[in-house]
């Protein structure tokens, strides 16, 4: 039975690896074998940075709300709760960029929810 060599395909798959390998230290860029497992690992990491920022962007907003509520007298959680009841329909990206960018407009917002 003659050998195969892989060819066309083969050589796609390599070149596509060593591409995504593209910076790494050593080996890890140039030897086919190690830059597999080098690129693996890094996309695994990479699909999990991006559930982890998803949380981490939450955990921000949640600290600058309740920095800015507190600031006018009120905790984080009567705040949420308190707009809960009032069916204030804001999210806590809104709420932190208001927190941030405009607190005047969030200060009428705790005071509205205050009264």
């Amino acid at each position: 039975m003659p050998r195969v060599k892989g060819g066309f395909k083969t050589h796609r798959r390599h070149k596509r690896i060593l591409k995504a390998a593209r910076g790494y230290f050593l080996g890890r860029s140039k030897l086919f074998r190690t830059a597999v497992i080098q690129v693996q690992r890094a996309w695994a990491a990479s699909y999990k940075g991006r559930k982890q920022r998803k949380r981490d962007m939450r955990r921000l907003w949640i600290q600058r709300i309740n920095a800015a509520a507190r600031l006018n007298g009120m905790s984080y959680s009567r705040f949420m709760h308190a707009l809960k009841e009032r069916d204030i329909q804001l999210d806590r990206k809104v709420l932190a960029d208001m927190a941030v960018s405009e607190p005047q407009v969030f200060s009428k917002i705790v005071e509205s929810v205050k009264a």
